[in-house]
Order: C-alpha cells, then structure tokens, then sequence
C-alpha cells in the first residue's frame, strides 16, 4: 500500500480523542445563575473571584458532587444502601466528566484517636513492621495499636456436633496496644467540681452551672426526679450516699415520666458527652467550660506515647514504635532507609514512599503521633494530598480548594510543581484559589462574580493571565495590587513578654510581642508560629483567640442563630406583640408542623437519591401561619430573615424596628465584609472564607485586650484583603493589641512589627530570625521571609 493512501488514516481523529471538554450548562446550585461553561481537560483551570461568587458551587458542588453521585451508581442497589446518599446537582448537562478526587480543606477527623499516622495508613504499616522485626516480639500488629486494648476470657460454650449437643470449655485472648491507665488516649483528665455546680444550691434552683444543664431541661430533670436525691436539697447537704450516687453511679434504669430512662452520675456523664471528644471540635462555649473545668496531664503509665509497656518494649535496633511515632517525618524517612531486610522489603518500600512524600509536599516536620485536629486547614489538605502523589492514575479530574492556605511564599512554589506535575502525567486539575501567585500556574482562568452571595454567580471572564490583567473584572483590577509599606508605625503602648518558651519546637524562645500595634508573626510552615502564638502567651491576659477551626453547623444553623442575633430579634418580637419568645424560631414553638421548621421535605428513597421538595404549607418559610401574622416593625420573622445583614443592619438601626443589642451584631457581620449574607442562610452553604469572617464577627464582641487572629486572609479574594486591613486598624485604633498568624504579604506590609520564626521547618526552626519593622525586614533580606517581602513590595 503506497504512503498516499495511508496519510488520510493518520491525519483523521479518531472520535474516541474528540471527548476534550467538560461541558456544564445551566448550574444553577446555591447561587449560580443558569451558569454555562467548556472546561479544557488535561489543563490546569483556576477558578477566582470574591468569597461567595459561586466558585465552590460550580467546582465542588455541581462538578465533583455528580462525578461522584454517577460512579456511586456503578455499584450494585446493596452496596449503595452503605454508601452516603448524594442528589444531583440543580444543572441542565453536565458532559464529559471524569473521575473526580477533591482534596479540600476540611479539617481531618475530629476523633481524639486520630492522628497523622493514623489518617494516611503509615502507622497500620509500622505495626506490621514491628510486629515481624521488633525483638522482643510481643504479639501481632494490632499489639502496637494504641486503638485495641489488651483482652482475655474463658468460658463453656454450647455446639451441635454429629447429631449431639456438646459443651467445651474455651479460652481467648486478643494482645492490643492500649495503655490501660489512659485507654489509648496519651492524657489523664481532673475534674474541677466547683466549675460543675454550685454546692449552695439546689438542683431545682440551678445549682448545675455546665452547658446545656438547665434546671427545666432533660439533663437535670433526669437527676432531680431519680429518687435517688433531694432536688430541693443544697448539695453541700447531700449524705454520703447521696453524694455517691449524685457524682458517681453505674449506668442504672429508672421510670421517668412513664418512660424508662437510664440514670447515670454526672462524672461519667460528663466524660462521655464531653471529653471523649477532640476539644479542637467543639463550640465555643463547650470548650471554654472543658477549658475551665478539666485539667489535662500526660498519661504517667505511658508518658503520653498511648501505648502499653509490652508495645513500647519491642524494638527495632533500638528504636520502639513511640519513638518512631514521635520523630520528625524527615528523620523517620531517614530510619525507615537505614533498614536492611529483604523479608520485609515491599513494606520499607511503601513506608519509605509515604514518608518521603510528607517531605516532597513540605510536612516533613510532622510526626506521625501529632493529633489530626491539630493541623490547620492547609496542612490537612496536603496531608490528604500524599495518598495521590504517586498514584498511577491517569485522566482523573483533581479537584483542590485553595492549597496554597497555610503556606508561606517560598512553599507555594513547590505546590505549584506539585500540581503541574499532576496535570503533565494527563490529569485534569481544578483549582479555586485567590493567590496571585498560584492563578500565574494557570492554563486557563475562570472567574466568577461580579460580586458575593445574590450578587455573584454568574462568569465574569475567561481566559489567559495575560488577558485577566488586562480584562475590567474585579479579580483582573486586584491582581497587580500590592500593598506598600508604612511610611510610620505606632508606638508601642507596652510587651507581653515570653520568656523559654518550649511547646512543641520552640528552642526555648525569648520574645516581647508589643502591645498596642498590629503584630504579624510570620515564617516557613512549620517553623513554630502557632507554638509560639497559642501555645506560649501568657493565660489570663485577656486574650480573645480567633483560630481556624471549622465552624460546625446543621441545615438549621445560620448566621442569625451562630452569632446570638436572634435571640434579641426573637425578645423584640415577643415583646411588640405579647407574645413569647419561642414562637420566633423555627427549632422550637414557632416551627411549622408539617416540616418541623426545616422548610422543606425530605423523601427517603432508600440507596436513590433523597428527593427535596418545598414545605407545601409553610412555602418554605419554616414558621407557622399564624406566628407570621405577628409583626415587627411592618415585617413578619420569616421576613426578617430573608433580609441581607445590609439591609437589616438599617431596619434594626432606626425607626420603629430600632433594637441596639441585634444592631450592634450587624454591624460586626458588615465590618467583616458579609453585608450581602442573608440572615436564615444555612451554615452548610457558605463557603470557607465566608466561615471564617463570621466566627471573627461573633469572636469581636467578645471582651478583651488582645485579638489573636490565625490567618485571617484565608478564603479571601485580592479585593477583600483590603477591607481586612482597614478592619484591623480599626481595632488597633479603638486601643486593642492584634497579634497575627498569617502568610501573605499584604498583611507583613502593613504591620507595625514583625515576628519572623526559622530558619527552616521543624527541628530546623523554633527560633525567632527576626523582629522589628517591616521596613527593617525589607532592608535586610536576611530571612526567607524578607526575600519574599522585598519582592513583594518592589524594593
């Protein structure tokens, strides 16, 4: 056959290549409006715009939701009946979708339990290391888990053999890992009574001071109708026994209300509705009662490794698995390539891969038992990031959110390398973020805006870098902003002064933070900011810490209820109309009965998708006809909170409707930039940033000297930075000291005094490289930090 007649069957495509596009037409999840867009595959797409445009709607929840919603539906009916049920996405098409992996910034698990090693499999594989080196050998891999706990037994048991009815006598033994004393936990606990009650009192007259114990409620009803005590006693009057039975009882069932219930003392109450869980988890208020009322110390059994004396007797040339779980990643990987036996070669090789991958993705100055609640949101994230670092995959669409969170400018670089180089072995990678730095990488740029919640959802541009800079959208005008440095800075009016602070990598640091500036405290991930910062200051100095810890909310949380706005909304209506205050929330009287107040129905449809459909006697309003026929101000409840903070910061300010206390929380929610929210916005639909900014609202209000903010830029566009700026002035003016933990160099530009931490990560930081102006920092370029800052401000 000549060459003539072959060109035209090289040259024609074949139909299979021709799948290049990821095609979305009409989002229209959240806030989207009837959005239409062509995502190039095997490209890097950055996805800009304002906190609130819509990003997360069209990336995670319209995109990745139903690339995953349609692989779920390739498993059998069984197996779907295990499987988290997932809607489809309010969108018309959805074409060309790819396998999905999100890498997002949730917090990892919330378990006490649950650590580092734990999250990524690296310590399910060290077990089985020790287990078949360690000497002396103490048991299979679960005997150096610190999850199961050592158990033995005896006893007859009943079979059918032949035709016959024998009973034999048998024993067994599971060897676990646990340290009895602290049940795997690495601490004791010590209950301050005087912080659970007051003795003087009765339970009846309130005596019980923890939260969500009130006098009518379930918890002490339960207490005061026992029989096993006096509820109109003082408990400074209890008997012995009483006392016994008060603090202290075995679970025991009583007949409560015709009911039976199950008494229990309030220690062990406590301990289990309160301590078994991680701190980092919980609300606000419930941590500043375990805070005051419990004191926390190394486990003395175990030193606080969690593990029993058989585990931590077993070693491998010399190292027992604690000291292994203890090291420093970078170190470990260094261990783990030091071991020479080929019986266990395939398992040095996984772990040596895990290790060296912390290292690659700039957390090797983790160890392995640092609790998974402690990390921030970036370290999560790329945490996350390890499993699918080396992973063969190829044409799979990574969906990441905002990874550059928790990195200084000298590691977003190596992000950056680390994405392309997903994107080079053909996969398609999504990424919503607002650092110039990372929209540079991009080969494509989506923005979505013009503005925030009702006034975004719509594409503002697509394009080039290059075309953005030039294009009129809001992202493109902010790109090049760069903040300049002060010409003069405060004075400081005092120091709060640390003196051989040592928590976590800290080399026994000596630092006076000055009062009355904006203070920022900068350096490498890793180098030992958050030590420095939450770990060191002083108690009791009257200082109110905002960190980044998610905020946790049902369907039925919302901003009004998060932030303590409704409860005086609720007391102005009940007051104007003579009415009580329950029948304005629609999680209590108020709520209309044929949703519960939830606005909507949900209809189980088993492994199906769950079908959602509007309340037909409510119309969604979740309140019931006749609490909407009261009225405040010339506006019904349900009315009120539909509004944006915008317009009821107004309506509450002035007029009939004026009401101080619920004005006063506006205010701060405008402050922050969240003006366009509306009131009875479900918490589960804000974006991250938007969370952020409203834990800093509700945290303002509280009283105190010192603000502590952790990264407060997180989630912001280019734009808002700027209103983040003029907010901290503001509460620098009004004679507060703010002390920041943040990355960006907009923030370092405007401080008064910067505290920079290094040189390096880990065991090669700890130690404070530099503190003075940044102007000073600029001049000498002497730390990383400087580098970036003088490149930054164009010195």
């Amino acid at each position: 056959m000549s060459t003539e007649t072959m060109a035209p069957e090289h040259t024609a495509q074949h139909v299979a290549d021709s799948h290049t596009m990821i095609r979305v037409q009409g989002a229209r999840e959240n806030n989207l409006k009837d959005v239409s867009v062509e995502i190039r595959k095997r490209r890097l797409t950055v996805f800009t715009g304002v906190s609130g445009s819509g990003k997360s709607s069209l990336v995670f929840s319209t995109i990745a939701a139903d690339s995953q919603r349609m692989i779920n539906e390739t498993y059998s009916a069984f197996l779907q009946g295990f499987m988290p049920s997932l809607n489809r996405p309010d969108v018309d098409v959805l074409e060309g979708l790819t396998t999905a992996i999100i890498v997002d910034q949730e917090r990892m698990g919330a378990n006490v339990r649950s650590t580092v090693g734990t999250a990524t499999d690296a310590n399910a594989m060290l077990r089985i290391l020790f287990s078949r080196l360690g000497q002396p050998h103490v048991g299979p891999p679960q005997a150096f888990s610190f999850n199961v706990a050592s158990i033995s037994g005896a006893g007859a048991v009943t079979l059918e053999r032949g035709g016959k009815t024998i009973k034999e006598r048998r024993d067994f033994a599971i060897t676990g890992g646990m340290c009895p004393r602290c049940e795997g936990m690495g601490t004791v606990n010590d209950i301050d009574l005087t912080q659970l009650f007051d003795d003087s009192k009765s339970l009846a007259d309130g005596a019980l001071t923890i939260p969500g114990y009130n006098p009518d409620g379930w918890m002490v009803r339960i207490f005061a109708e026992s029989g096993f005590l006096d509820p109109n006693k003082p408990i400074r009057d209890y008997t012995d026994q009483e006392r016994q039975d008060f603090l202290y009882k075995d679970q025991t069932k009583v007949s409560f209300q015709s009911m039976n219930m199950t008494y229990e003392g309030l220690i062990p109450k406590i301990q289990k509705s309160f301590l078994s869980k991680d701190r980092e988890a919980m609300q606000p208020h419930i941590r500043a009662f375990v805070d005051r009322a419990v004191t926390f110390t190394s486990c003395p059994d175990c030193g606080g490794t969690r593990l029993n004396e058989g585990a931590r007797s077993s070693r491998i040339n010399g190292v027992n698995i604690a000291d292994a779980c203890a090291m420093q990643i970078s170190d470990l990987a260094d261990w783990v390539r030091s071991l020479d036996e080929p019986s266990v070669a395939p398992l040095l090789a996984g772990l040596q891969h895990i290790f060296d991958s912390f290292v690659e993705i700039g957390l090797g100055y983790l160890s392995l038992d640092r609790p998974a609640g402690t990390l921030s949101g970036g370290e999560a994230q790329r945490t996350k990031m390890i499993r699918h670092l080396g992973s063969s995959l190829t044409d799979v669409t990574y969906v990441f959110d905002e990874p550059s969170i928790g990195l200084h400018p000298h590691d977003i670089q190596r992000m950056n390398e680390l994405l392309l180089r997903l994107r080079d072995k053909g996969n398609t990678v999504l990424v919503v973020e607002h650092k110039p730095e990372m929209i540079a990488i991009a080969d494509h740029i989506i923005d979505l805006g013009p503005g925030a919640g009702t006034a975004g959802g719509s594409i503002c541009f697509e394009g080039t870098l290059e075309e953005l800079k030039s294009s009129d959208t809001l992202t493109g005008r902010h790109l090049l902003d760069r903040v300049a440095l002060k010409e003069t800075v405060r004075e400081r009016t005092g120091s709060l002064e640390i003196r051989g602070a040592t928590a976590n990598n800290l080399r026994s640091v000596d630092v006076d933070i000055p009062l009355g500036l904006l203070v920022v405290v900068t350096g490498v991930a890793g180098s030992g900011k958050s030590s420095l910062v939450h770990g060191s200051l002083p108690g009791g100095a009257g200082v109110v810490s905002i960190d980044q810890a998610a905020i946790r909310g049902s369907r039925r949380s919302n901003p009004a209820t998060y932030t303590g706005l409704l409860e005086p909304i609720r007391k102005a209506f009940a007051k104007a109309n003579g009415v009580k205050p329950a029948l304005f929330s629609s999680n209590s009287e108020g709520a209309c009965p044929n949703c519960n107040g939830a606005g909507v129905i949900y209809t189980d449809l088993g492994m199906m998708a769950t079908v959602e459909s509007p309340c037909e006697v409510c119309e969604g309003k979740r309140f019931q006809a006749s609490v909407l026929e009261y009225t405040f101000g010339g506006r019904d409840i349900s009315e009120v909170l539909a509004m944006s903070v915008t317009d009821a910061e107004q309506f509450f300010g002035s007029g009939d409707a004026r009401t101080p206390a619920a004005h006063a929380i506006l205010k701060r929610l405008a402050d922050v930039g969240l003006g366009y929210l509306s009131l009875g916005q479900p918490l589960t639909t804000l974006s991250g940033g938007e969370r952020q900014r409203l834990k800093l609202a509700t945290q303002m209000a509280e009283k105190g000297g010192i603000y502590v903010l952790d990264e407060p830029t997180t989630g912001l566009h280019l734009a808002d930075v700027e209103n983040l700026l003029g907010l901290l002035d503001r509460l620098v003016d009004s004679g507060k000291s703010v002390i920041v933990v943040e990355h960006h160099q907009a923030v370092m530009a405007h401080a008064d005094w910067i505290i920079d931490l290094g040189p390096g990560a880990g065991h090669d930081g700890g130690s404070v490289v530099f503190e003075g102006t940044p102007a000073d920092l600029v001049a000498g370029r002497s730390t990383l930090t400087g580098e970036h800052l003088a490149a930054y401000v164009g010195e």
